[in-house]
């Protein structure tokens, strides 16, 4: 847990402080502890594409698991994509209550995440 709130608030700290004009796409990788419950993280996907219905900022969300065949995924297997309509609301969302419940959620069978903002570029 320690781990998740740092990994937050660093991710808060950093991207915040960059200019960003135009959509964010927030990326999410996770890769599950090796005896993760499998009914926590069907709940863990569950509750993380239903941050989009409670969570007004949140633009789109796309989620899948992993299906390329060159192995370089060093273990994750779960990406989502969020897209916001700008840096301000995707800094909404990170301190939303529902995302803070659902980092909560997460955090019993996450081995590691890797996260990735970025404006997009046209």
């Amino acid at each position: 847990m320690k781990f998740l709130t740092t990994l937050l608030a660093l991710a808060m700290l950093t991207i915040s402080s960059l200019a960003a004009d135009g959509p964010i796409r927030h990326v999410v990788h996770f890769k599950f502890k090796a005896d993760a419950d499998k009914a926590l993280v069907a709940k863990v996907v569950e509750e993380f594409a239903a941050l989009k219905g409670k969570i007004p900022v949140v633009e789109a969300l796309e989620f899948g698991t992993n299906v390329s065949p060159e192995g370089h995924d060093k273990g994750f297997t779960h990406c989502w994509i969020a897209t916001f309509k700008n840096a301000a609301d995707r800094d909404a969302y990170l301190v939303h209550p529902a995302h803070k419940a659902f980092v909560t959620l997460l955090g019993p069978v996450l081995d590691d995440a890797l996260v990735i903002d970025f404006v997009v570029q046209k």
